[in-house]
């Protein structure tokens, strides 16, 4: 089978390694792609949100799956574009349809989906800037700190928590009126702030089953202790110490179960990856979001430690023969740290070249923003996010510790990476 993969970072790039050793792949080709995706398969020139190319490259290169990394083309209608195309409707494309997708492209849809089916979530309200004195109102009846929420995507880095009313009255007025985060700001979700420890579980469906993948704890924030501002992710590790068996259940039994049951019964027909971000709130599980496909850096902690064939796997979610699948999971541990660009998340300069002293048996290293230089064949930087190094372990401890000694090995003009991954585990 050819398949097309969308999307260029690591994310991309772990689906991309893990596609590429199945035998029931012939071509892979993936789009745009990056210098670490070229190793598993053929970039290809195509931004993940032009259907119309994507539609031609399909039929010109008899692509029997379409599998989507990022949430924009989702968010956008890939999937409604092939179903409504008679010569497309019958290519699977792993991820939802744009309704499903609303889920993450909408804060407001996702609580209002929870608030339906009685799935634990943070109080909340939202308000745009014709209500925004409305929103000043709201925080003076809500206590510190305050987290504010643009509605729709900003790459994982629109939410604001702010320790005092005065910031959060700025961060509101620079959200709706001077559209910090362009149009995803133009409505903004002010939330309970939750105290507990943070976790993402992944579920994939079909549907009509789901099957629970590994667990993973990503780590946003770009300063050790968790401080300054977000990001889309500095690191990540697999499995999370507290997510044990009672825990697990109860996020089966209030969120996960409650979650697909309401996409059926929203007739949406939902194949793909969900992600629910949690906050452990004193041993109960309350959902922050949902994402529409894998998170990223935990798809570099989360993926390499599923021992099934992926093309087998998204056959079966295209299918609707999930049901019939045992997730296989690596009992180790896997440990991700994020190689990222000097002044990210703010602004970076790209260019940079990367090289690496000695060798990284040890470790996988997934690229995320990087590319070939033409002219000199060099693997350059190309985006905030650089380097995904990822290493198993006996325990978290020891794949952390692999993943440092390898990071230290990768360098590149202005390289910064937070050194306390794990640190709350």
């Amino acid at each position: 089978m050819n398949i097309l993969l969308l999307g260029s970072g690591g994310r991309e790039h772990v689906l991309a390694w893990k596609l590429s050793g199945s035998p029931k792949l012939t071509r892979l080709f993936i789009a745009p792609g990056n210098a670490g995706t070229a190793e598993s398969g053929e970039n290809v020139p195509l931004s993940p949100n032009d259907f119309l190319s994507i539609r031609q490259f399909v039929l010109d290169h008899n692509i029997g799956m379409v599998v989507v990394g990022p949430e924009d083309p989702l968010v956008n209608g890939i999937h409604d574009f092939f179903l409504e195309d008679g010569r497309l409707k019958t290519i699977p494309v792993i991820g939802p349809d744009r309704k499903g997708a609303m889920l993450e492209g909408s804060k407001e849809f996702g609580k209002q989906f929870m608030n339906r089916y009685d799935i634990p979530t943070a109080a909340h309200k939202t308000f745009t800037k014709e209500n925004i004195d409305e929103g000043m109102r709201f925080l003076e009846q809500t206590q510190a700190p305050y987290v504010l929420k643009a509605d729709g995507l900003a790459a994982g880095k629109g939410v604001v928590i702010c320790p005092d009313k005065e910031e959060a009255r700025r961060e509101l007025h620079s959200m709706l009126m001077e559209s910090k985060f362009g149009t995803a700001s133009s409505q903004v979700v002010i939330e309970e702030f939750l105290r507990g420890i943070e976790l993402s579980v992944f579920v994939i469906t079909d549907g009509k089953s789901f099957k629970i993948l590994p667990e993973a704890k990503d780590y946003k924030k770009i300063g050790e202790g968790d401080t300054g501002p977000n990001t889309g992710g500095m690191g990540s590790v697999s499995p999370v110490s507290f997510a044990d068996e009672k825990f697990m259940g109860k996020v089966e039994k209030r969120i996960i179960i409650p979650t697909i049951h309401g996409l059926q019964n929203e007739k949406i027909d939902y194949r793909g990856f969900i992600f629910f971000g949690l906050m452990n709130v004193a041993g109960d599980p309350v959902v922050i979001e949902y994402n529409c496909r894998m998170g990223d850096p935990e798809a570099e902690s989360v993926i390499p430690r599923i021992q099934n064939d992926l093309v087998d796997l998204f056959m079966a979610v295209s299918e609707q023969k999930l049901d019939r699948v045992n997730i296989l999971t690596d009992p180790r541990s896997t440990a991700t740290v994020m190689l990222v660009s000097k002044g990210y998340p703010d602004q970076y300069e790209k260019g940079k070249v990367i090289s690496i002293r000695g060798q990284t048996h040890d470790s996988m290293i997934f690229h995320a923003g990087t590319k070939q230089d033409p002219s000199t064949g060099n693997i350059i930087t190309n985006g905030g996010r650089v380097i995904a190094v990822t290493s198993f372990g006996d325990s978290m401890k020891e794949a952390l510790s692999t993943s440092y000694i390898n990071a230290e090995k990768i360098e590149f003009e202005g390289k910064n990476f937070r050194k306390d991954i794990g640190f709350d585990l």
